[in-house]
């Protein structure tokens, strides 16, 4: 298969117990960014998802989110979406935060070393393009109103303007937002607080264009920030401490006018608003991310202040790590288990997540003089420090992202493995997009031991380097060997191929799943496991 021109991937067998009586492998419940790209992937595999959506399919979801951290866009590169989606947004270099501190993101050593500009909508336009495509079935208008589990599925009441229904599959996945049903229905809650009321969002053109494409600047008084779409229409967001009302009070363009006077000194003359809004921002998150066989994910599982930018980005993170776990579960490729990894590898992201935007928003709103004062010296010192301004951008861009890898582990396990060039002259992730592991080696491997192809696909080194790299579906480091002798590196290969893949090398795709079992060497252990 050509990784550049991928197709709907074969889908194998699959780990479905004789007799269950089953409408689809997966429900995925909520038709935002997260769940179009977990229910994307499943159906690539081969799988039957059917997305259910509170809300008719015309309406779009009310648009938050604006930036694409470069994390995010090289897994929608993993999924042939990113070019397309930068051609049509605004790519920023750098974030200046307060006057003084400034996130270099051209720093970053990725093919996207930029913050992308854009709508929601537009991520979810071709997220919802590729799903269709690979056969997902959406069913609008259709709220969930309870679901009951056991040792073989799930099922999902809900009802539609035709009445009610049910459906039942073997997982289900709730990515229905901040209020999402499933998370109520599986009886989880929501620990946390309300850290900040009354913030406005809008869509507004400007009769003056701002010195930077990104404007933001918190006063003793209020807080704003204006972000270009790179097409005439900018957003904003504000704050005003004198003026705190309830999520349902009225919002017009003046009192946004006024909230940019106040944090910015100017409204860029702003007018014909699309669309505005006011809302309150929490912190967040749920204990566990998986009961049964039901999980959560996005706004579901976490939610945060807008600050940095991070929610969409996380969410969709949360998706790919999910979606090829479940994929391999359900192909027979791996045993159940592997899906307890979901919650040690993305919950420790999402407490991460919620305190470094607590950090951001709790800075912005600093009320006293000398807070204000330390905040500015802060600003100047994260400025000046390159190390620690350049850990800040990895942090805030999803790139610094590792997970944790068993005692003896190689030191490249767990991390996020970068777009190298391979030898046949195509990217890692282009090859990522038949959805299997990639396992790099020299040209020259010796031994001959080559993973079973409908589990892992394998490329060469475009350089002489002879590390010998097993690479996740969601493009993290399972494994990797510097070891040279040929039989210890064969038989260090092959040990990594049946664990990871659950397929003996060449075997031509037989479960092992006894193989995959945490009693495996603990260098060869799968992080989180």
């Amino acid at each position: 298969m050509d990784a550049r021109n991928p197709k709907i991937r074969d889908n194998g067998a699959r780990n479905i117990p004789a007799g269950a009586a089953r409408d689809t492998d997966v429900l995925v419940v909520g038709a935002g960014p997260t769940g179009l790209l977990l229910a994307g992937d499943l159906a690539e595999a081969g799988l039957g998802v059917t997305l259910l959506e509170r809300r008719p399919g015309e309406i779009s979801n009310l648009t938050r989110a604006l930036a694409v951290h470069a994390r995010t866009l090289e897994q929608l590169d993993a999924r042939g979406l990113a070019d397309e989606l930068v051609a049509g947004g605004h790519p920023l270099g750098s974030l200046r935060l307060f006057g003084d501190a400034r996130l270099d993101a051209s720093r970053l050593r990725s093919r996207f070393p930029f913050v992308l500009i854009t709508p929601q909508f537009e991520v979810e336009r071709l997220l919802e393009r590729r799903a269709r495509r690979a056969g997902v079935t959406f069913r609008y208008e259709s709220e969930v109103l309870g679901l009951d589990q056991d040792a073989e599925g799930v099922t999902v009441r809900f009802r539609t303007p035709e009445g009610l229904g049910s459906l039942r599959a073997a997982y289900a996945v709730g990515t229905d937002g901040v209020r999402s049903a499933v998370r109520e229905a599986i009886g989880l809650p929501f620990p946390g607080k309300s850290v900040i009321r009354s913030l406005v969002l809008a869509d507004v053109r400007l009769a003056q264009e701002p010195d930077s494409p990104f404007t933001v600047n918190a006063t003793e008084e209020a807080f704003a920030l204006i972000g270009s779409f790179g097409d005439g229409w900018y957003r904003v967001i504000g704050w005003n401490r004198r003026h705190q009302a309830g999520d349902d009070a009225p919002v017009d363009l003046d009192e946004v006018r006024e909230i940019a006077r106040l944090a910015l000194g100017n409204d860029y003359g702003m007018h014909d608003a699309r669309w505005i809004s006011r809302f309150h921002s929490d912190e967040r998150q749920v204990p566990e991310y998986r009961v049964g066989r039901v999980f959560l994910a996005g706004d579901a599982a976490h939610v945060h202040s807008p600050a940095g930018g991070q929610g969409m980005n996380t969410g969709l993170q949360d998706a790919a790590n999910l979606s090829w776990k479940l994929a391999a579960v359900l192909r027979g490729h791996a045993p159940d288990s592997l899906l307890d990894s979901y919650q040690t590898e993305r919950h420790p992201v999402g407490r991460a997540v919620l305190r470094s935007s607590g950090a951001l928003v709790r800075l912005a709103l600093l009320h006293s003089a000398p807070g204000r004062l330390a905040r500015t010296l802060a600003a100047r010192l994260l400025e000046r420090l390159r190390p620690l301004s350049g850990r800040a951008i990895r942090t805030v861009s999803g790139i610094g992202i590792a997970y944790p890898a068993g005692p003896g582990a190689h030191r490249l396990a767990g991390h996020r493995a970068p777009d190298v060039r391979l030898a046949d002259g195509s990217r890692l992730y282009e090859v990522l997009r038949q959805g299997r592991f990639v396992l790099i080696t020299p040209s020259d491997e010796p031994g001959g031991t080559r993973p079973a192809e409908d589990r892992a696909v394998t490329a060469h080194w475009h350089s002489a380097r002879r590390t010998a790299v097993l690479v996740r579906p969601d493009g993290y480091v399972a494994w990797a060997t510097d070891a040279t002798a040929p039989a210890e590196r064969a038989r260090a290969l092959r040990t990594a191929l049946v664990h990871w893949t659950g397929a003996e090398p060449g075997d031509g795709g037989g479960p092992i799943a006894a193989a995959l079992t945490p009693q495996g060497h603990a260098a060869d252990r799968p992080a989180g496991r």
